[in-house]
């Protein structure tokens, strides 16, 4: 893992999603892509990696994105879900405004000119 990175870890289907979301973030956060889907081994190793860490899974809202939240639900009880407005259907196509307020709203530091976007 990268000490340059804080405690918090977020889980985001693809690479499309981290792009944007990694702009929009002010804190340094680890962003982990599952591309969509999740071997039962990378989910393993993802398991041992995350031990100690805060995390945060967004995801689409679609089947693939529920599907896949319903893995990381049963892997990571303890992480907090952020959803995304249903109308917006992909992380990647959601207004930069909307993931910084959703983002927010999970006490994640984001750059404060995308909340005044909205």
């Amino acid at each position: 893992m990268n000490d340059t990175y804080g405690d918090k870890v977020l889980i985001v289907e693809g690479k499309s999603d981290k792009k944007k979301v990694k702009s929009i973030l002010k804190e340094p956060i680890e962003i982990i892509c599952t591309n969509g889907t999740i071997s039962m081994t990378k989910l393993e190793e993802l398991i041992d990696s995350l031990e100690d860490k805060e995390v945060y899974i967004l995801v689409d809202a679609d089947d693939a994105g529920e599907k896949l939240r319903k893995q990381l639900k049963r892997e990571f009880p303890q992480a907090e879900h952020i959803y995304i407005d249903r109308m917006y259907r992909e992380v990647a196509t959601a207004p930069v405004y909307h993931l910084a307020t959703v983002l927010l709203g999970a006490n994640i530091d984001v750059h404060s000119e995308f909340l005044e976007m909205g």
